[in-house]
């Protein structure tokens, strides 16, 4: 989060009413799958291994692997406007996700701002019935454990079903430094995630939701 951005939080956090809460109706509505990308540079890294992480649990999971990705970006200072109807939107397909994969570059060794301001817009467990999976791209090793440590738990109390274990992974890895250095992204993040659910194996992996067993009329990509 920006100066800017991190000042006008502070100031309407403490001036506005900003929580959101979900119409039970949203819930029957697609996407049924959708992607939370809470960098604050639109078109990351962060949202190719979140989309991989989409791709790997629908597919394990023999679904549609058709999903709807939200850049947080988008929005900008955005995230904290009452009154703002397409962040509004977003927060309503968040809601009325049955996977939900939520993905943050490491800063200061937690999720970002931004996230946190589009999170905190909600009210009290507006994930129940959701499963989440957290996602954290890091510059260091050390930073990997964010996932677990403050995103899984922020989760957790929005009233998500959630993993046993974040899927974290550094730049470095990302770059190749597997032995897979000069590989399109797409395929080293596909690669990763892979192994991570194998690692995972299934019985640490949420079971299938019913909702995304039902035929999909129409499902917004």
């Amino acid at each position: 989060m920006s100066t800017a951005l991190r000042f006008i939080y502070r100031r309407r956090m403490t001036t506005t009413t900003t929580t959101w809460h979900p119409d039970p109706a949203d819930r029957a509505e697609p996407p049924r799958a959708v992607v939370l990308v809470g960098n604050p540079r639109p078109g990351s890294r962060t949202r190719a291994v979140a989309e991989a992480v989409a791709r790997g649990v629908l597919g394990r999971w023999d679904v549609d692997p058709t999903h709807h990705v939200i850049e947080l970006a988008d929005h900008g200072a955005d995230v904290l406007e009452p009154d703002a109807s397409a962040v509004a939107d977003d927060l309503a397909r968040v809601a009325g996700a049955t996977l939900l994969v939520v993905a943050t570059p490491v800063y200061k060794g937690s999720y970002t701002g931004l996230l946190k301001a589009f999170l905190d817009r909600f009210g009290h467990r507006p994930l129940d019935g959701v499963v989440a999976v957290p996602v954290v791209v890091s510059a260091a090793p050390a930073h990997a454990a964010a996932g677990d440590d403050h995103l899984r738990p922020l989760l957790v109390e929005l009233g998500a079903t959630v993993p046993e274990r974040s899927f974290a992974v550094t730049e470095a890895a990302l770059a190749g430094d597997g032995g897979t250095a000069g590989a399109p992204l797409d395929t080293v993040a596909d690669a990763l995630v892979a192994a991570w659910l194998d690692d995972l194996g299934p019985d640490r992996l949420p079971a299938v939701p019913a909702a995304l067993l039902a035929p999909v009329a129409a499902v917004a990509s």
